[in-house]
């Protein structure tokens, strides 16, 4: 039914044959595609077979007329882009019809100029809320991952990599300080994976005793040891088909880096006192908070485990170099706070939110809602002002780094001067260590990663 000629398609319901036949003509002269039907009752038949961009219609018409239409089209799709052509006498049923969701009307006799105008307006407006529609689809696609909340830019970086990686099966290692959101990385690797209808087991290799996390890892058999009254699946085991994380893998023993790497190297194992090999279809994600490099010079960790797990790094940034983020979790948390626990705390107020953005969040995440749960909870409702806030956050502001900064009378260009004392404090940091990296991580507490990661950026050659 539809004229394969290009352009938008447009549905005309007009009972008079020659305004039918000129409006057709007009809007095909305009270049677009035009179906024009004789009632409300053809037009309804053909927007259920077709797709249309838009429905002009008369108001009077035999067996269905345009308010009955457009209450049709509306049930149909609310998003219907519908204009309505009234006579004179009938403007009340225009405005009736306005207020039952038309885009716009036009009146009879018809104004080309008129009737162009409102058909651009509508057609604009539809192609406007697709565009919305498809980037807000995208934006979720990529950066919705479960919990995970973060628009700036070193989050978009982990949203990116977690796009990528999630298809393949390779090993993943999350490096972060504690608190930062590994876990939450794992879980959105795995949910994005093909893994995805398929257990997601955790391990803590950090809140383990050692003697007890052989068997957790990979099972025993009843009667392997004192106090094994029955046979035991590892976490392995249960991982089969999908990913086990492996939290604080740089906690983990030297003996057990051994039997960890003999698994990844063979994928199969065998449970404590059992002489049958199980084999370990399973995919790996690791975190640690630890710079595994630095462990493996220190001989903490061995060498050829962290070439087998250090396969993809993600990166997770410290809340402090996540900058707007924090605005954003802080009122996140004082919603879902508000929710849980039955509050009504309107808002942070601009000065308590300075307060928060300026400190260090040594706890990352994890500090901040357990900050806000904390304030949701002792203030109860209203807004959450400094004189609310722990004296450690408030005195932050006092930081001699802060402190000395100075603000030209002219302004400056805020980029190039970040960039600027950026680099002026690895070049210290590095000069302080005498040019050791690891040292230097630490004076700037980062990772020995992060370090080398802005070394490269500037172009600034370290020591070891």
């Amino acid at each position: 039914m539809i004229k394969e000629t290009g352009g938008p398609v447009i549905l005309i319901a007009e009972d008079d044959e020659l305004s039918r036949r000129n409006l057709a003509d007009l809007l095909e002269q305009w270049g677009y595609r035009v179906d024009a039907v004789t009632d409300g009752r053809e037009a309804m038949d053909a927007a259920v077979a077709n797709h249309y961009d838009l429905v002009i219609t008369d108001l009077r018409m035999p067996r269905v007329d345009g308010l009955g239409l457009l209450r049709f089209l509306k049930e149909m799709n609310p998003d219907f882009l519908v204009i309505v052509v009234t006579g004179y006498g009938t403007v009340p049923s225009a405005v009736e019809a306005m207020r039952m969701g038309a885009f716009d009307y036009v009146t009879k006799p018809l104004r080309e100029d008129l009737v162009e105008l409102a058909v651009q307006r509508a057609l604009s407006y539809g192609k406007l809320r697709e565009e919305n529609i498809a980037l807000r689809d995208h934006l979720r696609e990529k950066y919705d991952f479960g919990n995970m909340i973060g628009y700036s830019d070193p989050m978009k970086k982990v949203f990116e990599m977690i796009e990528k990686v999630s298809s393949t099966d390779s090993t993943v290692i999350i490096y972060g300080e504690s608190g930062t959101g590994k876990e939450l990385v794992a879980k959105a690797v795995h949910f994005n994976s093909e893994r995805k209808n398929q257990p997601l087991i955790p391990v803590n290799c950090g809140a383990i005793p050692e003697d007890l996390l052989e068997s957790e890892l990979f099972g025993h058999e009843k009667g392997a040891f004192t106090g094994a009254i029955r046979t035991k699946l590892g976490r392995f085991e249960l991982a089969q088909g999908g990913t086990i994380f492996l939290d604080e893998i740089g906690d983990m023993s030297p003996a057990l880096q051994v039997k960890l790497l003999r698994v990844i190297q063979e994928r199969n194992f065998e449970r404590i006192g059992g002489l049958k090999t199980i084999n370990a279809d399973v995919r790996i994600i690791a975190a640690t908070h630890q710079d595994l490099e630095r462990a493996v010079e220190e001989k903490r960790f061995r060498e050829d485990l962290f070439y087998r797990i250090n396969v993809i790094p993600i990166h997770m940034p410290p809340l402090r170099e996540r900058g707007p983020d924090i605005a954003i979790l802080a009122n996140h948390f004082l919603r879902k706070f508000n929710k849980s626990k039955k509050k009504n705390v309107t808002e942070l107020d601009q000065g308590a939110m300075k307060h928060l953005m300026s400190y260090s969040w040594p706890g990352n995440v994890r500090e901040l809602e357990n900050l806000v749960e904390m304030l949701v909870v002792v203030k109860g409702s209203g807004r959450i002002e400094v004189s609310d806030l722990p004296d450690k956050i408030v005195k932050s502001q006092s930081d001699p780094v802060l402190t000395s900064l100075e603000f030209p009378e002219n302004g400056f260009d805020f980029n190039e001067k970040i960039e600027s004392v950026e680099r002026e404090y690895l070049l210290k940091a590095l000069e302080k260590s005498g040019g050791i990296k690891n040292q230097a991580a630490k004076l700037l507490k980062l990772n020995r990663t992060t370090l080398v990661e802005k070394l490269k950026r500037f172009n600034i050659r370290g020591g070891n």
